[in-house]
């Protein structure tokens, strides 16, 4: 395991990827005296998506995550501020908002364009250089390489999307960033769950599976964006008092099991 202050990588030598850009709840002290509340800026978080896929470890997959909150830049995101999904609501590079659509800072404190550059420079960028040299290393070793994007959100978030967000968001840019057999295998073992999924729904992956996903070099990128009631309890109104639900492993076993066989299939992919 090799560490920074604020990025972690379990180096493994299997065909398989694990990026985690979501998980952290990490604000750094010069800035969290200008968000308007520490919870408002945590609140978003992929909450214990470390805890729900450290199983992959025993798979031998290398694991890229930050600690660093989304609130202070969202290196799922593309670096230049465009939306990848435009037209529809989402929050930026550095989010100014919640998913719910509540201030994030104080007023006047929110950062101006030169704060976003630098906050890009310092995280985002050497994100994805790390998630690239990882993809390069087992690509060099395999042939193909598989990145799998692990990502959670709450079952209802009306301004993001309407109605309850299936259980598995299988997401490849419309098929673009990973061999269709791939895709099909992540399907059919999300099926075989009986649990509700979709595919290219609403969340057809972010910049990490965009950006990094070229099958036509042997790298396959697939976003897995999972509704949290699969392993915790969601609040009807999340607020400081009850969000995030605790994590307990043995609420969240029935569906630890279901993504071990979702990774196994990933492994178990090989290209025609």
């Amino acid at each position: 395991m090799a560490n920074s202050d604020w990025l972690m990588v379990r180096r493994g030598n299997a065909p398989l990827v694990l990026g985690m850009p979501h998980t952290g709840t990490d604000i750094p002290n010069d800035l969290l005296p200008r968000f308007l509340s520490p919870w408002r800026a945590r609140k978003d978080a992929d909450w214990w998506i470390d805890r729900l896929y450290a199983f992959a470890a025993d798979l031998d997959a290398t694991i890229v995550r930050t600690t660093l909150s989304r609130s202070v830049i969202d290196v799922n995101r593309d670096p230049s501020g465009a939306s990848l999904y435009p037209g529809q609501t989402t929050t930026e590079l550095c989010p100014t908002t919640t998913f719910d659509g509540e201030p994030l800072y104080l007023p006047g404190q929110a950062p101006d364009e030169a704060e976003i550059a630098r906050r890009r420079d310092r995280w985002l960028t050497p994100y994805h250089a790390v998630l690239t040299a990882e993809l390069e290393r087992l690509r060099e070793a395999h042939g193909n390489v598989v990145l799998y994007d692990c990502h959670s959100i709450r079952s209802h978030v009306p301004r993001l999307f309407d109605g309850e967000l299936p259980q598995f968001n299988i997401g490849t840019n419309d098929g673009v960033t990973c061999d269709s057999a791939l895709e099909a295998a992540v399907e059919r073992a999300c099926a075989a769950t009986g649990r509700s999924l979709v595919v290219n729904g609403r969340f057809r992956g972010g910049y990490t599976t965009r950006h990094h996903g070229r099958p036509e070099t042997g790298v396959h990128a697939i976003q897995m964006e999972l509704a949290c009631r699969g392993y915790l309890d969601e609040p009807d109104k999340p607020d400081e008092t009850n969000w995030p639900t605790p994590f307990d492993p043995a609420r969240a076993a029935p569906l630890m099991v279901d993504l071990h066989a979702i990774l196994t299939a990933c492994l178990d992919w090989k290209p025609a």
